[in-house]
């Protein structure tokens, strides 16, 4: 039964609930008639009978002083059968009258008419009154029995015109409900086709609020929802061209700088060893010629370590793995002190911050390595303070719960131009955090500049 209840539609359970709502109500007024009917017409008997008895009681009073008084009796009694809710026999000691029909066969066809529970519920026996007289000194009796038959066929059409006429109202009630249900429901069909669009790409679909109140409210959640879901898939795809461009940015700075770096080098190489294989091929090899060769040889190869290195540290910090966020950053901000003795760096790293994962720690080393890069080369400032605390990101940007670290870095520099454009460096860094899961913004004052990023952790961590 809770199985075909869930697979009913919305619809479906309203018209289910409406009808036996009205059919409910229909029978328990259907019985509150049936039940109030035997009292009515047992109130009806008394009622008829007592009337009936006071006018015989008045009528044979006088009837000892008439010249004939069994004659004006049997008179009164055929006169007193005329009435259609009473029948009066006439009994006495001597004989026993035959019963009388009272000319009721219209009676009896009603009687006939109505159904059996019915009669016997309201009146399954007759109401009969014995009313002693004596006529001409001989006693005897008249017999009063209530026939409720009108009264009954008055009720049961009463009932049978109240279950025609609330049946019809519950007809209209139920078809006039359901029309109304019908309309409001609709667009809820229209939502959700919408969403089976949307769920297909469709972010351009868009939902005309209407129906009631409640239903308008979500259309226009709806359609705010599919507004911010194209929005967030263009601007996926314009994050992941800036990755493929920056990435290719990045391939061609590293091939400039293996051909201009690494080349000029290894062709001096080449030369100092063609000439030492020659000065070894001679009959008189110069050992002052060898030693100066081979001194250069050794020069080119530290330029290369140096090259090499220098090359790795845009790659992948050195020691960062190794030593860690904090010993990292640590090398990394002593070494911009030491090339900057004009400048003051203040750093504040908080003991709190706890492990962040290894894509994290990349993230915030590089944050700061290029914010500092941008400070020294652009900014003409005298003091930065570099922050690095751990935080709760908002749930609007990651998976609730899941903590991060807030880097900060602000100088006191002239601050950024009104036209000031983001170089590859800060919008790459934008991008990946964003990529992450976090958020990095950039403020510019007459105080300075302050760079600000929200970097998530790793899931792992």
């Amino acid at each position: 039964m809770k199985t075909m209840w869930q697979k009913l539609s919305l619809r479906s359970r309203l018209s289910l609930l409406l009808a036996l709502v009205l059919t409910l109500g229909l029978a328990v007024n259907i019985a509150r008639l049936v039940l109030a009917a035997a009292p009515r017409v047992q109130a009806e008997d008394q009622s008829v009978i007592r009337l009936a008895r006071e006018f015989i009681e008045t009528l044979v009073a006088g009837l000892n002083e008439t010249p004939d008084a069994d004659a004006k009796l049997d008179r009164v009694v055929r006169d007193l059968n005329r009435l259609r809710h009473v029948s009066i026999t006439r009994q006495n000691d001597a004989v026993e009258p035959a019963p009388l029909t009272n000319g009721r066969s219209g009676d009896d066809n009603e009687m006939r008419s109505l159904p059996a529970w019915f009669v016997a519920l309201v009146h399954p026996e007759m109401t009969a009154v014995n009313v002693p007289i004596t006529i001409n000194g001989k006693p005897g009796s008249l017999l009063i029995t209530s026939h409720p038959d009108d009264e009954m066929a008055e009720i049961w059409d009463g009932i049978v015109t109240q279950l025609q006429v609330g049946s019809a109202v519950a007809i209209v009630l139920f078809l006039f409900t359901i029309m109304v249900v019908s309309r409001a429901l609709a667009p809820i069909e229209t939502l959700s086709e919408a969403m089976t669009k949307i769920e297909s790409g469709g972010y351009a679909t868009r939902v005309k609020p209407d129906g009631p109140p409640e239903l308008a409210a979500i259309c226009g959640k709806l359609n705010h929802l599919a507004a911010v879901l194209g929005d967030a898939v263009d601007d996926k795809m314009r994050l992941a061209e800036r990755v493929v461009s920056l990435q290719d940015v990045e391939r061609k700075e590293i091939a400039r700088e293996l051909h201009d770096e690494f080349g000029p080098y290894l062709f001096a190489l080449r030369a100092h060893a063609g000439a030492l294989t020659r000065i070894a091929d001679a009959r008189d090899p110069n050992v002052e010629a060898t030693r100066k060769h081979g001194s250069a040889i050794l020069e080119q190869v530290n330029a290369l370590q140096q090259t090499n290195r220098r090359v790795l540290e845009k790659l992948r910090p050195v020691g960062l793995t190794e030593l860690g966020l904090r010993e990292a950053l640590g090398a990394l901000l002593r070494l911009w002190g030491e090339s900057h003795p004009d400048v003051v760096v203040e750093t504040a790293i908080s003991p709190s911050l706890g492990a962040t994962g290894e894509t994290a720690d990349l993230t915030i080393y590089r944050t700061i390595q290029e914010a500092l890069t941008n400070v020294f080369r652009h900014a003409g400032a005298t003091c930065v303070n570099v922050t690095v605390e751990p935080t709760e990101l908002p749930s609007g940007l990651t998976r609730p719960g899941r903590g991060g670290a807030l880097v900060r870095v602000r100088d006191n520099g002239s601050g950024l131009r009104p036209d000031h454009k983001l170089g590859f460096g800060l919008t790459g860094m934008r991008e990946r955090i964003l990529a992450l899961g976090g958020s990095l913004t950039i403020a510019s004052g007459d105080n300075g500049v302050t760079v600000e990023a929200v970097v998530p952790r790793d899931v792992r961590c």
